[in-house]
């Protein structure tokens, strides 16, 4: 891979990309501190050892944001607002400006506004948004928008960068959700509406939606793997009425996998 990717995030997203990416060489990730560091080590091994001819030790995990200057691909991938979005990618872009000369500056966000973002960068003649989709080593998709300033370089680098990670690059425009979410997530609130609305089973309607519609995963269980207080945030964005019962449940943290319990319960 001749880019070396930098990311600024430890979550769930970060370090699927940074799995995905180790597969072609060395990457750089940074967590916010040291129990952060530590979450995503273990998170990043458990996902390697899962997939054929991908090290865990080709991704070095910092907490210094400084040590991402040697990276010519710099992705933010912290969660998903405004605020801490533009924090880091303003940092980013210093550090693109003054240390990685030519890098590229990237978000992984599919809700919030790229030009908005490309501006707190400094940068947006070299910003592209990248949104892979979770698991990030399995998904093939790659939605890529870009803001009128995003130079050809830019542009033709965000894409081989895709196809070196064996994705497929759909460019697509600069609106809330882009396209994969703001489809999909109207479907999973009416999902949550009809089990409000007939008392059915969660497990009854994803059966309905795996069996009859040939959905790999039903979309009350979707709901939770996204994490429910994710998509009431990209509900949200997109302007689509997030259901109360889904509301109810952010509220007493019931956030689905990620806290053990949401629709459905984990062990």
């Amino acid at each position: 891979m001749r880019e070396r990717l930098g990311i600024a995030g430890s979550g769930v997203i970060a370090c699927g990309l940074a799995v995905a990416a180790a597969g072609q060489g060395e990457v750089l990730l940074w967590a916010r501190s040291d129990g952060s560091a530590e979450r995503a080590r273990a998170r990043v091994t458990k996902t390697c050892a899962k997939l054929d001819g991908f090290d865990p030790d080709r991704v070095r995990i910092v907490t210094n944001l400084d040590e991402l200057a040697g990276a010519t691909f710099l992705v933010e991938a912290v969660v998903e607002h405004h605020g801490s979005k533009t924090a880091v990618l303003a940092d980013l872009g210093v550090l693109a400006r003054h240390a990685g000369a030519g890098a590229v500056l990237a978000t992984t966000t599919s809700s919030l506004s790229i030009n908005e973002l490309a501006r707190a960068s400094g940068l947006p003649e070299r910003f592209v948004a990248f949104h892979p989709f979770n698991p990030v080593p399995k998904m093939q998709l790659v939605e890529l928008a870009f803001p009128p300033e995003a130079n050809e370089d830019t542009r033709a680098r965000a894409r081989k960068l895709c196809r070196e990670l064996g994705k497929t690059a759909v460019e697509v425009p600069d609106i809330p959700g882009f396209v994969v979410n703001r489809l999909l997530f109207p479907y999973l609130f009416r999902a949550v509406d009809l089990l409000s609305e007939t008392g059915m089973a969660p497990e009854d309607i994803d059966r309905c939606m795996t069996l009859g519609a040939g959905m790999p995963m039903g979309p009350i269980a979707l709901l939770d793997y996204v994490g429910l207080d994710v998509s009431k945030a990209i509900g949200e964005s997109i302007g689509a009425r997030v259901p109360d019962r889904l509301v109810e449940l952010v509220a007493t943290g019931s956030l689905g996998r990620k806290t053990g319990i949401g629709f459905y319960r984990y062990d």
